[in-house]
């Protein structure tokens, strides 16, 4: 009994004790409600807080706005950098094709650069016996983009290892300007261009999407362009071409009446001023012989030997960037301005072959004659190959037109028989032009 007395006794003293405490509690809530009254009679937020959240909110929102407006910027920014980046990207890839061609004319023309050194420089001794050889290649001129610099954009733009194919063509030509280039896309040969004569020419490459350039208006040029004979139109080229070397370009001069059948680039030595296929229709005509020239009244000393060659084709040559082969076309364009009558091929062969002798200095241009049977006139093709059952099936890498007056219908021909395989394509036509 004492001890449930005690429990009780206990129990009764912590209700009170809790009791004491809630009251506590109550009177200082009360107390400090009546502090905070006195001190802060707006509340705890005035209107001053309330105008800072106000403000908090707007500089929120006017952030929100303002990363819009940065985020515009970014992307007109990014455009900018793409946009230069495609431009760094084009120059680089200039730099890249001037470093490629350097590259291939250092690996082509090996000890190139030091024998320009050994003849051109100081004097040096005679080495043995069958060791010695003189200079062979020719340097290059110093480009000039000055003189023209929409064509050396455009060739800039479709020259490879700045090396071209060109040709020119006004309307009289158009049909075969069309084999032509037909035949050198199908090969592959990105680095050609036609110099229009003419406005139909030029809409007809452009329609066709063969690049062409049109020079600017000259009376002594436009003239022959849009009126002359196919030999005088043959004479401009001359004059044309010297600016492309003039740009640092070697130019492979085209005539139209031509059919491509290979890359002729991927078959050029690159060792002399000038490279050019040759009108003749053999070894012997086409290399060169020895004619012996008989005059029995002479007696003892009635044979004379002579050097022949035929002469090379001024409508299919290739020309290095040099001095001497702008002097060339210089030379030529000069003598066919004084005298036009003259023949454009045969004014080219003389300067080209012709010694210098009392009166008169030579042209020092070093020369090159192409492989008959790879650069082919059609003497070659319709008079030997087309009968010889081993050199039909030998692939020329071109076709020139040049000894026939129906060369359209040739040149369907050749296409028929190199091309497509129509082994008789070729047989219905005479040697010649009868």
């Amino acid at each position: 009994m004492a001890g449930r007395r005690d429990g009780l006794l206990n129990r009764e003293k912590s209700q009170s004790l809790f009791g004491s405490r809630i009251v506590g509690a109550v009177v200082i809530g009360v107390l400090l409600g009546c502090i905070f009254a006195v001190l802060l009679p707006h509340g705890l937020f005035s209107s001053s807080d309330s105008q800072t959240i106000h403000n908090l909110r707007n500089r929120i929102s006017n952030q929100m706005v303002s990363s819009e407006c940065e985020s515009l910027e970014q992307v007109n920014a990014l455009k900018s950098d793409v946009q230069s980046a495609k431009e760094k990207n084009y120059e680089l890839k200039k730099e890249v094709r001037s470093l490629m061609e350097k590259l291939r004319q250092a690996e082509q023309g090996k000890g190139h650069a030091q024998e320009q050194v050994v003849v051109l420089g100081d004097k040096h001794k005679v080495g043995p016996f069958g060791t010695v050889k003189g200079l062979r290649t020719n340097p290059t001129v110093i480009p000039d983009e000055s003189i023209n610099p929409r064509l050396a954009k455009i060739l800039g733009e479709v020259a490879i290892y700045k090396e071209i194919i060109v040709v020119l063509a006004n309307s009289n030509v158009k049909e075969m300007l069309e084999v032509w280039f037909t035949n050198i896309k199908r090969v592959g040969i990105p680095n050609h261009l036609v110099v229009a004569l003419d406005d139909t020419i030029e809409e007809f490459c452009k329609s066709n999407d063969v690049p062409v350039y049109r020079r600017d208006p000259d009376e002594g040029v436009d003239t022959i362009a849009k009126t002359g004979s196919n030999h005088a139109v043959s004479g401009l080229k001359f004059r044309v071409l010297r600016e492309f070397l003039q740009l640092g370009y070697s130019v492979l001069l085209s005539d139209v009446d031509i059919v491509y059948l290979q890359n002729p680039f991927d078959h050029l030595y690159r060792d002399s001023d000038v490279e050019s296929m040759s009108d003749g229709h053999n070894n012997y005509t086409a290399y060169g012989f020895n004619d012996v020239f008989d005059e029995p009244k002479m007696g003892w000393a009635r044979y004379a030997h002579t050097m022949r060659i035929w002469v090379y084709n001024s409508g299919f040559f290739y020309i290095r960037p040099t001095l001497p082969s702008i002097e060339l076309l210089d030379r030529v364009a000069s003598r066919l301005s004084s005298d036009p009558k003259s023949w454009d091929q045969a004014v080219f062969n003389e300067e080209l072959f012709f010694p210098s002798h009392p009166g008169y200095d030579g042209l020092h241009a070093s020369k090159r004659t192409m492989d008959i049977y790879l650069f082919m006139n059609s003497k070659v093709l319709f008079k030997t190959v087309r009968k010889d059952d081993k050199l039909k099936k030998l692939k020329p890498v071109i076709v020139h037109l040049n000894y026939h007056p129906d060369k359209f219908a040739r040149m369907k021909a050749v296409v028929e028989f190199y091309v497509n395989g129509k082994q008789d394509a070729l047989d219905h036509f005479p040697d010649g032009s009868e």
